[in-house]
């Protein structure tokens, strides 16, 4: 193949044009090499200007794959010191800005370099991961036909080269993350680079290299949806004042003045979001960065690699996410991976959590554990009852030796795990209580435990959140729960006592896994989520008709087949749905009683959530 060399396109005002070989321009090139090293640099800025021609000069494409193929076959006459300014400017060309042809010819360049020497390797992997994401100039095109498929050209290019110089260059994986890592995006890049670099990150997670670099791709993507997630304040959500409200439930709590036709579920969904998150742009990266590993998660399920990548996940969790007492939204990863494996994955994540809240020598550090696991436990809708029960059980064998072991009475501070094991019972059955209580197996066995540990010395029923005590007496008196019932009602959320407990980061207020406030998040999870008002409702007939007995509408769950709601006589529609999504913004903050809201009904407070308090944000 021949080409025409244009003297004004490549710089060489004392050549005519004329007619070149590919051949001869190989040659050409390794002389301008050869030449700048013996101090003519005459061809060798020639060379530069065809890398990155003179401002408003567009490139000559077919001279530049040429000279960068020619480069690729002389990559031997290449010095790092001599042609710094040649390489910087290759290895800085971003894809997104060429053809198919260029990228080609660009790949090429970077295998041949990379893999003739190792003191190349880095600056050609870095080449490779900065094209994880375009130019800001390209941003805007990402969601038209055209962007969409310059973003797939450039990235399976780069992710092939990858992979061609990992096998090798053996090391090259352990570079590589490192790179990946230490250049990820930080929180206040623009929505659409975060995106798209973790898409790379997870790409290579499920890639050829994944079981190389995998690990490391799932931790950095957990430790940013931290990042992303402590930093989303709750202020505009927390009351002034925070000790002295009722919490209230996440729906049909509130008399709310809004007619039912003032808006339809989606635009009632929306106006809250904006209201608490409009503006907000990591709240909404984070939502988008969650539906990006939710959907990698499914891919992970249909691949048959779930497991594996659920134990990364698993451990990161307890690194990271476990003591992230700020997290919000971050732990609902774990959640969902556990509603797609409920047998594997759903096990593991339990155990896991009881086993820390058993072992770990640091008292915070059982104290979140056992408030995951309750929440988890109460959550979860894809759980059988009777894995519920085992861990109830397992509860309760552990207060009921913890209180054989220990005298004396109330020291919140001194007794702070067994309290939190006490309220995470209490929490976990008024979610479950009459699904569990109608198998006489399980019934049996929590009546045996449960009035010695609540009338032992220690008064967990004084020092436990008022709301959950409150709440939970009420329900075990609908069941014909043997409990001790000389608890005065207090009508607050919390108290001294349960405050001591909890500590400086209030832990006694911490539901880990309480709705999912994020739009495009929610979706996922909703359908394995409890929300207290599917519970509820059955508890209220049952205050309302004291003539019906327990078991005519007692909710029955089988092993296997998750919770099941009882029917309340109406269909529980997915407006109904959208609304409670509106609803539960106000119902995550503590709520002072005001006249327009109305009044609360009796009985009817339950915390499905609860914040840290304002001094820990």
């Amino acid at each position: 193949m021949g080409m025409e060399l244009h003297a004004e396109s490549a710089g060489c005002a004392e050549m005519e044009i004329a007619e070149i070989t590919d051949s001869d321009l190989f040659k050409l090139v390794r002389h301008a090499l050869k030449s700048v090293i013996q101090g003519d640099p005459d061809q060798y800025e020639q060379l530069l200007r065809v890398m990155h021609p003179d401002e408003g000069v567009l490139p000559d494409v077919a001279l530049l794959v040429t000279c960068l193929k020619a480069l690729s076959g002389s990559v031997s006459c290449l010095d790092i010191v001599h042609h710094k300014s040649l390489i910087a400017s290759i290895l800085q060309m971003s894809m997104w800005n060429y053809g198919t042809d260029v990228m080609d010819a660009l790949m090429e360049f970077n295998i041949s370099l990379a893999t003739s020497s190792g003191q190349y390797v880095d600056l050609c992997l870095e080449m490779l991961v900065s094209n994880f994401m375009p130019p800001d100039s390209f941003i805007s095109l990402l969601n038209q036909p055209r962007g969409i498929l310059r973003k797939g050209q450039v990235i399976d290019r780069v992710h092939s080269t990858l992979t061609y110089i990992a096998k090798l260059v053996p090391l090259s994986p352990l570079r590589l993350e490192r790179m990946i890592t230490e250049r990820m995006p930080h929180i206040f890049t623009k929505e659409p680079l975060i995106l798209i670099y973790v898409e790379n990150m997870l790409k290579l997670e499920s890639g050829a290299i994944g079981d190389l670099v995998g690990r490391t791709m799932l931790v950095a993507i957990m430790d940013k949806l931290i990042d992303l997630d402590v930093d989303i304040a709750w202020d505009d959500i927390l009351q002034e004042d925070f000790t002295k409200g009722i919490f209230d439930m996440e729906l049909g709590d509130l008399e709310w003045p809004m007619d039912d036709g003032q808006q339809n579920g989606d635009e009632l969904q929306i106006s809250w979001m904006e209201r608490y998150f409009s503006g907000n742009l990591n709240a909404q990266k984070l939502d988008s960065l969650i539906v990006l590993t939710f959907e990698h998660l499914n891919i992970c399920k249909e691949s048959g690699r779930l497991s594996q990548v659920f134990h990364t996940l698993l451990q990161s969790f307890q690194q990271t996410v476990l003591m992230a007492y700020k997290s919000k939204f971050a732990q609902f990863v774990l959640f969902y991976a556990c509603s797609l494996d409920p047998e594997n994955c759903g096990r593991r994540f339990a155990d896991t959590l009881f086993h820390k809240f058993k072992s770990s020598k640091y008292p915070e550090w059982r104290m979140s554990a056992v408030a995951y696991l309750a929440s988890y436990l109460a959550r979860a809708k894809f759980l059988p009852i009777s894995f519920v029960a085992e861990y109830v059980e397992s509860l309760l064998e552990w207060c009921s030796s913890y209180c054989f072991n220990q005298g004396g009475s109330i020291n919140p501070k001194a007794h702070k795990e067994f309290y939190a094991g006490c309220q995470a019972l209490m929490y976990v059955l008024c979610f479950r209580m009459r699904s569990m209580l109608a198998i006489p197996r399980i019934r049996s066995r929590i009546s045996k435990h449960i009035e010695d540990i609540l009338r032992h010395p220690l008064s967990p029923l004084m020092v436990c959140l008022p709301s959950i005590v409150e709440e939970f007496l009420r329900l075990a008196k609908v069941t014909h729960l043997d409990v001790p019932d000389n608890v005065v009602s207090s009508n607050l959320l919390e108290s001294e006592l349960s405050m001591a407990f909890g500590g400086r980061e209030r832990l006694d207020t911490f539901f880990p896994f309480d709705p999912c406030l994020l739009m495009k998040s929610d979706r996922f999870i909703r359908p394995n989520f409890v929300y207290w008002s599917m519970v509820r409702n059955s508890y209220d007939n049952d205050d309302d008709d004291e003539g019906t007995s327990d078991e005519d509408d007692i909710e029955i769950c089988t092993a296997g087949n998750g919770i099941n709601i009882p029917n309340d006589g109406a269909a529980r529609s997915y407006d109904q749905d959208l609304d409670e999504f509106g609803n539960k913004m106000s119902k995550m903050s503590i709520t002072p009683k005001v006249a327009q809201w109305g009044e609360l009904q009796s009985g009817r407070q339950m915390p499905s959530s609860l914040l840290p308090c304002p001094d820990s944000l």
